[in-house]
Order: structure tokens, then C-alpha cells, then sequence
């Protein structure tokens, strides 16, 4: 999970054409899971960014909050999120909830992140 480098992308762009059906289904799970239904996309991506608070994944965080900032959170909405996912795990939730908070400041501040903020991108 994170940045994808060239080397990686070329050898994933192989193993695709060696296995269509299986490879790259992450991605097309992605867009059909967090597209707006009954549930709006930005509830959908708050609560990937909360599961990755307690699975304590930071690039999953930092995406899933861009992506969440990119369809509209509010701050009310994103503290919210926070409060769940620092319930169900204590201490340690507070300081990977930290993490989601400083992505927030920093997707909301109109300053370019240091880093780009990416899941896993295949």
C-alpha cells in the first residue's frame, strides 16, 4: 500500500495481461463499492478510513480521507468517524485517529500534501 513505483507498475501491467479476470479486481471492487447509493460515497470512505484506523494502515488513511474530503466532509462528520473508530480501540485508536485528523488539516488547508495520499492503486 502506498506509492507505486515504475518498476512495480510494469510488472503489474504484466502479471494484468497474464491473469485479466483476477488482476486489477481490487480496483473495479473499489469503484462499484464507493460509488453514491442509498448510502452517499463520503459515508463510504469515512468508514474505510476508520477500519484503517484500527487495521492501522497510514496510506490507507491519508487516501481515504482525501477521498472523503473530495466528496464534501464536513469537519462535524469527520470527528464523528473519528469518535467511532477511537471507541472501538482505545489508546491506540487515539493516536492512529490523530493520523486521519492531521490528513484532514492537511487536505483542507489548500496546501499540497507532501506525499500524495494513496491506497493501494491497482
Amino acid at each position: 500500500m502506498g506509492q507505486t513505483t515504475e518498476v512495480e507498475a510494469g510488472l503489474f501491467a504484466e502479471l494484468r495481461k497474464l491473469s485479466p479476470k483476477v488482476t486489477g479486481g481490487l480496483l473495479r471492487m473499489r469503484q462499484e463499492a464507493y460509488r453514491d447509493g442509498v448510502i452517499p460515497a463520503k459515508h463510504k470512505h469515512l468508514t474505510a478510513m476508520a477500519i484503517s484506523i484500527a487495521i492501522r494502515c497510514e496510506p490507507c488513511i491519508r487516501a481515504y480521507v482525501q477521498m472523503a474530503v473530495d466528496k464534501g466532509i464536513s469537519q462535524v462528520e469527520l470527528i464523528e468517524f473519528l469518535e467511532v473508530a477511537m471507541t472501538m480501540q482505545g489508546c491506540p485508536g487515539e493516536e492512529w485517529a490523530l493520523k486521519a485528523y492531521a490528513a484532514y488539516k492537511e487536505c483542507t488547508s489548500g496546501d499540497k500534501p507532501a506525499t500524495e495520499a494513496t491506497c493501494c492503486t491497482h
